[in-house]
Parts: C-alpha cells; structure tokens; sequence
C-alpha cells in the first residue's frame, strides 16, 4: 500500500483506471439483470460528460455552461446523419463528435475577449438559442410514413435512425453489449483526462487558471489553451451524446434540459472540481441518491438538494479532497 501510494500521480492514475476498468469487465458475469446494467450505462455516459466538463471548468478554470449543448449536438448530428445520408452508426458517432469539436471551437472563439460569468452567460445563451432553434422548427423537411418531419426533428425529435448491431448479434441481451461500449468509452475518456491533467497541457491550464499574468508573462498562450480545452473536451461529450442517442433509440429537446445540466455540474462539485477522480465519485453518489429517491418522487428534489448542501458544507473541496485532507 505505502509503495502504491509512492507512485508518481500520473502512474498511479492509470494504474488505478487499469483495476477499474478490469472490476467492471466483470459485473455483467457477477449480475446480468437489465436493470443494473442499464444504470450503469447511463452511469458511465454521465461520468463522461462530467470528467470532460471538469476539464473545462475546474483544471482551466473557464466558467463554460455550454457542456449539455455540446453533448446534444453529438446526439442530433448523430441522429441526423444516420437519418438523413444512411450512415451506419459507428461512422456516424465519429463524425458526430468531430462536428462537436468544430462547434465547441466556435463557442470557444465567442468566449476569448470574456472572463468569469459573461462566459456562463454567453454559453448558457448559447445552449438555450439552439433548443428554441430545434423546438420551433416546425417546417417539414421531409415526409416519412410517421407524418412531418422537420430538419432537426422539431419537439418530437428523431427515432429509428439505426442502432449499433448489438440487437442483432446479442439478441436480447443487448444491453451487455451497450454496457461494454460504455465503459470503453468512459475508460478512454478518463485515460484522457489523466493524460492531459498530469501533461503539459494541464500546467498550461492550471497556470492560466490561477496566475494568468505569470503564465502569460511565460509564454503561455490564453487563446491557443482555451481553444484547446474546448475543442479537446468536446470530442468525448460529443461522443457521449451520440452514444446516448443510440442507446436510447430516440433523440429530443431533452438533451438541452437545464437541469440536466444543473445534475452534472452538481457531479463535479460534490465529485471534487479540477480532480482527476472527483466527476466520477460525484457521478456515482448523485446517480445512486437519485435512484434511491425514486420511490419517493415527493421528496426527490428535496433530498437530492440536501445530499449536495451537505457535501459542500462537509467537505468544501469535494470527496476526492477527502485524501488531501487526510495527508495533511
């Protein structure tokens, strides 16, 4: 343990992700039920979303609120390509996330000249223009056997734009095989959050984050960095919404949803913000509290609130800074 413990922090990172990732190889031969594996699906989408935006938000220290729009755009684009030219999905999730980058690095040239909350302001403006775009396209496009249908799906968004093939290779138990491509996708971006939080790039966040003028008087270059963050962050999370578009068969408005959005970042606060490990405790605290609630709709926004004051006020920098605390 004392030698573990020793390792250089990048090392152990990985190392620690290598034993994650091998335990949760094994949960579908441990327990198989739809309902475990579904969670835990859903679980490693989020976990992605909220490692990818704490990159932003807490190694860069930019106050983006434009995350659930970017993770929507996987989903749509997804969607759309699919729908619209026939592509398989695989092809269509890359592509999908690539168009995510672009539009992450649009947003990010927007927020250059901005500090602090005018950025939230400005990407959380964003988010909201492009659900009132989607919602009030009501102009057909196109005809199929379902009725009307708009460009970018109107209110009732897209469905039965294909699937992945699990269905037909698993039968059904194809939600094992969802399962498997979660976690992949969550093992990857997370060996990619450690890459770039123990790398160069992270030095050059952090740095821009907590002494801008020394970093800048060191050659670090605000523009370029944020730029990268943006764009870097935003090929997973587009990358995640298109993977839940295709979990879920259908995609709508509800990508956009604010508290969705309040969910995540709620993850990353309680997580720990600007921690290697912190989005995926956070994500898997709130997901159970949120579960566990759900027998008492009632109570549920009230317990979930408590659960996070209570974080907060307990451990004000988050679960993963429990272990800094003890070390000190």
């Amino acid at each position: 343990m004392i030698r573990f413990l020793t390792l250089a922090p990048a090392r152990r990172d990985f190392l620690i992700a290598a034993l994650l990732f091998a335990l949760m190889l094994a949960v579908p031969l441990l327990t198989g039920t739809r309902y475990v594996m579904t969670q835990l699906t859903v679980f490693f989408i989020w976990a992605v979303v909220a490692s990818q935006w704490n990159l932003v938000l807490g190694v860069a220290g930019i106050f983006s609120l434009a995350q659930m729009a970017l993770f929507a755009v996987g989903a749509y684009a997804t969607a759309m390509l699919a729908y619209y030219l026939g592509l398989m999905l695989p092809a269509a999730m890359l592509l999908a996330a690539l168009v995510t980058v672009g539009v992450s690095l649009v947003i990010g040239f927007g927020c250059l000249r901005l500090r602090g909350p005018y950025v939230a302001l400005l990407t959380l403006a964003i988010g909201q223009v492009m659900y009132l775009v989607v919602v009030n396209d009501t102009e057909c496009f196109t005809t199929p056997a379902s009725g009307c249908l708009p460009l970018f799906g109107g209110a009732r968004g897209f469905s039965r734009f294909g699937d992945l093939g699990l269905r037909d290779l698993l039968g059904s138990k194809w939600y094992i095989g969802h399962y498997y491509v979660g976690l992949v996708l969550l093992l990857a971006a997370q060996v990619f959050c450690i890459a770039i939080i123990h790398g160069p790039l992270g030095l050059a966040f952090r740095g821009l984050r907590d002494n801008p003028g020394l970093a800048l008087a060191r050659g670090v270059s605000r523009t370029r960095y944020q730029l990268w963050v943006f764009g870097l962050s935003a090929f997973f999370t587009g990358l995640a919404g298109a993977f839940h578009g295709a979990h879920f068969g259908v995609v709508g408005p509800t990508a956009f949803a604010f508290p969705m959005l309040l969910f995540i970042l709620a993850m990353i606060v309680v997580g720990g913000l600007g921690t290697t490990w912190g989005p995926l405790i956070g994500a898997a605290l709130l997901m159970w509290a949120d579960e566990g609630l759900r027998e008492v709709s009632d109570w549920r926004e009230i317990g979930l609130g408590l659960v996070l004051a209570l974080c907060v006020v307990l451990f004000p920098r988050g679960l993963a800074g429990i272990r800094l605390r003890v070390a000190r």
